[in-house]
C-alpha cells in the first residue's frame, strides 16, 4: 500500500495508506457519525463536493451492491477511514468499497486516526482539504486550499439535478411533483410507493409545474448553500410562487429552500449533522433519524412569515422542521426515507398525501 496524506488548509497533515483511485481530489472534508451505510452515503447527491470522514472504525466490511445506490455514481470526492476491510462479508454480494471507489475514480486514505481528526472539525468547524500520495507537494497544497472558494460557493445544485421532467404513472390516485435538486432514490421509491411522480428539475418555473396537473410537490435534499444566488433566482422563487397555489414538503435542502422562500434565513452549521443517529424532538417525542446537511434554517428568522418550528434537534437545538400557520406546507429537515438509518418517520410521506387530500395536515 502506497502513502497517502490528508491535508487540511490549516497545515494539518493526517497521513495513512491509500485505497481506491490513485488520484488526488480536494473538498471540504465533513464526517458522518453511521455505523453503517457507506455505499448510501458516497452515492448520496447532498455530499457533492465534500470528502466524507466515516466515524465507525472499520468500514467495508459488507459487499457494496448497486440495490442500496442512491444516485448512479459517487458524489463525494474522497473517502477517510480508520481501516477499511479487504474482505467483506459475502451477506449481501457485490464489491469491495475498494472497488468500489476505483470505478467512479475517487481516492481513499485508511490508517487515518479519525477520532483526533472528527474532534479537530467538532473543535474548529469544517475544513477544506485534499487527499495526495505527493508528500512534496504538500506546502502548495496548503496554500491552494487557502485561496480556493469552498465548493458551497458553486451551484452544485446544477450539477446532480436531473436535466429533464420525467413522469411516472404508478397507478396510484393521487400525481405529485418532486423539484430534483439531487434527491436521493430512496426519496423516489418512497413517493413512488404511494403516489404517481413527475420529476422536474431544479430550474423549473412555477407555472410549467402547475400546469403539469401536480397536486402537490415535494422538494428534494441537494447538495451547498440553499441561498446561493443561483438558487436564489431559480428555486427559491419557484417554491415561492408555489407556496400560495399547491400544498408543499419540503426535505433537508428543500426544508431550507421553503423557509428562504417564505422570508426566512439560513445559516452554516459548525461542522453540520451527517449520520444515521440524529435524535429529533417532534409532538413531545423523540425521533432517531437519518441526517446529512451543513446548513440549517434560522429559527429567529421566521417571525413574520407564518411558518412555526414544530421539530428541533436534540443535540443543539436547531431546527428540524417548520409547519405554515395557514398553508399546506410542511418540512423535515431530516431524512424520513432513510436511507440509510432508521425508518421511524417514513410517515411524513403519508402525512403529505393527507394535506393533498384534505388541504391541510
Amino acid at each position: 500500500m502506497a502513502k497517502g496524506y490528508l491535508v487540511l488548509e490549516d497545515g494539518t497533515v493526517f497521513e495513512g495508506e491509500t485505497f481506491g483511485a490513485q488520484c488526488d481530489s480536494d473538498g471540504e472534508v465533513v464526517f458522518s457519525t453511521g455505523m453503517c451505510g457507506y455505499q448510501e452515503s458516497l452515492t448520496d447527491p447532498s455530499f457533492k463536493g465534500q470528502i466524507l470522514v466515516m466515524t465507525y472504525p472499520l468500514i467495508g466490511n459488507y459487499g457494496v451492491t448497486e440495490e442500496y445506490y442512491q444516485s448512479k455514481a459517487i458524489h463525494t470526492r474522497g473517502l477517510v477511514v480508520r481501516e477499511y476491510c479487504r474482505d467483506p462479508s459475502p451477506m449481501y454480494g457485490g464489491r469491495t468499497i475498494d472497488e468500489f471507489l476505483k470505478r467512479y475514480n475517487i481516492p481513499g486514505l485508511s490508517g487515518v486516526d479519525t477520532r483526533e481528526l472528527v474532534i479537530k472539525i467538532r473543535t474548529g468547524g469544517t475544513v477544506k482539504g485534499a487527499i495526495t500520495s505527493d508528500a512534496g507537494a504538500i506546502d502548495d497544497i496548503v496554500k491552494k486550499l487557502r485561496s480556493m472558494p469552498a465548493p458551497s460557493e458553486s451551484n452544485l445544485v446544477a450539477e446532480v439535478s436531473s436535466k429533464e421532467i420525467v413522469s411516472k404513472d404508478n397507478g396510484k390516485e393521487i400525481t405529485v411533483g418532486m423539484i430534483d435538486c439531487g434527491a436521493k432514490s430512496g426519496i423516489l421509491r418512497d413517493l413512488n410507493a404511494r403516489f404517481n411522480v413527475v420529476s422536474f428539475p431544479y430550474d423549473t418555473p412555477a407555472d410549467v409545474i402547475v400546469e403539469s396537473g401536480v397536486k402537490g410537490v415535494l422538494i428534494s435534499n441537494g447538495p451547498g448553500d440553499p441561498a446561493h444566488p443561483d438558487i436564489a433566482r431559480t428555486t427559491v422563487r419557484t417554491v415561492s410562487d408555489l407556496s400560495t397555489q399547491l400544498p408543499l414538503f419540503g426535505i433537508c435542502f428543500g426544508s431550507q429552500l421553503i423557509g428562504i422562500a417564505m422570508g426566512g434565513s439560513t445559516y452554516k452549521l459548525k461542522f453540520g449533522h451527517r449520520g444515521c443517529n440524529q435524535p429529533v424532538k417532534c409532538d413531545n417525542r423523540v425521533y432517531i433519524t437519518s441526517q446529512n446537511h451543513g446548513f440549517a434554517v434560522d429559527d429567529h428568522s421566521l417571525d413574520g412569515t407564518g411558518l412555526i418550528v414544530n421539530q428541533t434537534n436534540v443535540n443543539d437545538g436547531s431546527v428540524e422542521g417548520v409547519i405554515h400557520r395557514d398553508l399546506p406546507i410542511f418540512t423535515s429537515q431530516y431524512h424520513p426515507e432513510a436511507s440509510p438509518g432508521p425508518c421511524d418517520t417514513s410517515y411524513l410521506f403519508d402525512w403529505f398525501g393527507k394535506m393533498i387530500k384534505e388541504g391541510r395536515l
